[in-house]
C-alpha cells in the first residue's frame, strides 16, 4: 500500500490547477501564480558568461592570440575554446543576419 501511495509522487500536476476549493472563482489562483519566482543568481550567471564570451573573441581577433592560447589563460583545452568560438560566432552571425 505504501509502494503504491508513493508511485503518485511521480506524477506531475499542471502548474494551472487552482489552489484551494473556490474553482470556479473569477481571481482563481493557480500553482504557478504562487510558485517560483526571479532568481537573481541567473543575472550574474548571464552576466559571467557574457563577459567570458566577450574576452574570449577579444583574445581571438583583438590580441590575435591562438585557442591554446586561450585555453591556457582560461584553464580550459584547445577544444573548449574552440567550441566556445564555434557556438559564439554562430550566434553572432545569426544575429547579424536577424537584423539585415
Amino acid at each position: 500500500m505504501e509502494g503504491l501511495i508513493a508511485s503518485n509522487g511521480y506524477t506531475a500536476g499542471s502548474l494551472d490547477l487552482p489552489i484551494g476549493s473556490e474553482q470556479s472563482s473569477a481571481e482563481t489562483v493557480t500553482y504557478g501564480d504562487v510558485t517560483g519566482g526571479v532568481d537573481p543568481g541567473m543575472e550574474l550567471f548571464e552576466n559571467l558568461h557574457a563577459s567570458r564570451d566577450r574576452e574570449i573573441v577579444a583574445m581571438r581577433f583583438g590580441q590575435e592570440m591562438t585557442q591554446c592560447q586561450i585555453g591556457e589563460y582560461l584553464g580550459i583545452s584547445q577544444m573548449q575554446v574552440s567550441r566556445l568560438l564555434s557556438r559564439l560566432l554562430a550566434r553572432l552571425r545569426k544575429g547579424m543576419l536577424a537584423q539585415q
